[in-house]
């Protein structure tokens, strides 16, 4: 695990946005950790996960002109990881969408530069791809071109039902769908390797074994 994803990791944890335990999956599955990215509520945090997208993203060698963010967490981190790459000397335009056509003002459902050239989708998870085709969408209709996609966890986790489980992931369905690479600062592999060195202490470390049978049953 290099030293990013697991400082991504620790950072996720210590801000309380990666939790263990039991929970239930949009998916409806019953999963041993949760991430919400949504709790990256506070300036300090919020700016350090910056720093973890615009890093990751310009580590990656990816070319790209702007950043999109979908709506709404979308609107967030994309905002965030623009000013966290203009502080590292490489200044972008972002825009976003709402999802209600605004009929007053500037009007539509577009906010932000206009979507030009190669576009970042930055988001904070990939579920169903639902907010990845719409970008797309919206991307490909203003004549620009989807770059890649950059989620913060990656939960390497096959779709459908446990009786008929996918061969891919979301997020390779994804990729396979738009032809694009989909980055993630981490991943289900980075948060086991995390739960097993010592650092991560006895009280996180016994949620290893749960783990790993999630990642056994549903992972790519």
């Amino acid at each position: 695990m290099s030293n990013l994803r697991q400082e991504f990791i620790a950072f996720s944890v210590e801000a309380g946005v990666l939790r263990f335990g039991e929970f239930i999956t949009k998916a409806g599955r019953k999963s041993p950790y949760f991430f919400n990215a949504g709790l990256f509520s506070d300036g300090a945090n919020l700016g350090r996960l910056a720093q973890f997208y615009a890093r990751t993203l310009i580590d990656s060698g990816i070319a790209f002109d702007m950043l999109f963010g979908p709506a709404y967490k979308g609107i967030t981190l994309a905002s965030a990881t623009a000013v966290a790459l203009a502080g590292m000397g490489r200044n972008v335009p972002f825009a976003f969408n709402r999802k209600e056509a605004k009929d007053h003002g500037e009007g539509g459902t577009m906010i932000g530069a206009p979507l030009k050239g190669r576009v970042v989708i930055i988001d904070d998870v990939i579920s169903a791809g639902t907010s990845v085709r719409e970008s797309v969408d919206l991307i490909r209709a203003a004549g620009a071109t989807p770059a890649a996609v950059l989620i913060a966890l990656d939960r390497m986790e096959r779709s459908g039902k446990d009786e008929a489980l996918s061969a891919h992931s979301a997020v390779q369905e994804v990729s396979h769908a738009y032809g694009m690479p989909v980055l993630s600062i981490g991943n289900l592999d980075d948060l086991l390797a995390y739960l097993t060195q010592a650092g991560a202490g006895a009280d996180l470390a016994r949620h290893k074994d749960a783990v790993a049978a999630y990642r056994s049953r549903y992972g790519v």
